[in-house]
């Protein structure tokens, strides 16, 4: 039996992490700029939850012999996120830009796994998931969920210290998920633009 990649298993890993902390960290209210950070800590677990969902899209991509990127689909999402965010009153910019660092950042994910299945000469163990059925609905909950949760970034992106909070959230995620550092390429990437004066610990 074929044993998985060292980065397949740490991407499921984050991904049941990532989804028994969401429900604890998630929080109704909006971001203020008065030092509540946990605004931005649901966003950095929304956006693990995601990351870590390149692992099964992958598996599926692979079994099927089809290309990582997927423009049609990837444009569609964008298109679609435009719209969720201007009904959200969410600069539409913005939530374009930010959806399109989490493409991005995903397929840095699947990239480096396609990397690793080539180099080991066989791929990952057992059937691939059923894309439709289960990993898309997952991706699709969390598109609404990660609108939502830029609309309480809204209030503090502007702000001068915005991307040393953002780092600083980042530093506490890790530590409280033991976040392993093959993923810290693709985080950074999909945090990118999340705060308007640069990225994550950035000075503007």
């Amino acid at each position: 039996m074929r044993r998985r990649t060292n980065l397949s298993l740490h991407v499921s890993r984050h991904l049941s992490v990532a989804a028994a902390l969401l429900g604890f960290l998630l929080a109704p209210g909006p971001a203020h700029a008065d030092g509540d950070d946990t605004p931005f800590t649901n966003l950095i677990a929304l956006v693990s939850q995601r990351l870590a969902l390149a692992e099964p899209v992958a598996r599926y991509k692979w079994a099927r012999h089809e290309p990582i990127t997927d423009e049609p689909r990837e444009n569609a999402l964008l298109n679609q996120v435009e719209a969720k965010a201007t009904s959200a009153q969410i600069d539409p910019d913005f939530a374009r830009q930010f959806f399109r660092d989490q493409i991005d950042a995903s397929k840095d994910v699947q990239n480096a796994l396609f990397a690793n299945w080539r180099a080991q000469k066989s791929g990952p163990e057992g059937n691939p998931p059923d894309l439709a059925k289960d990993t898309r609905p997952k991706l699709d909950q969390l598109t609404q969920s990660l609108v939502s949760a830029l609309a309480r970034i809204e209030p503090v992106r502007y702000a001068d210290d915005c991307p040393l909070r953002l780092a600083d959230s980042v530093a506490r995620w890790k530590h409280l998920t033991r976040y392993d550092s093959s993923m810290n390429a693709p985080l950074m990437r999909a945090l990118s633009h999340v705060c308007a004066g640069g990225g994550v610990g950035a000075v503007g």
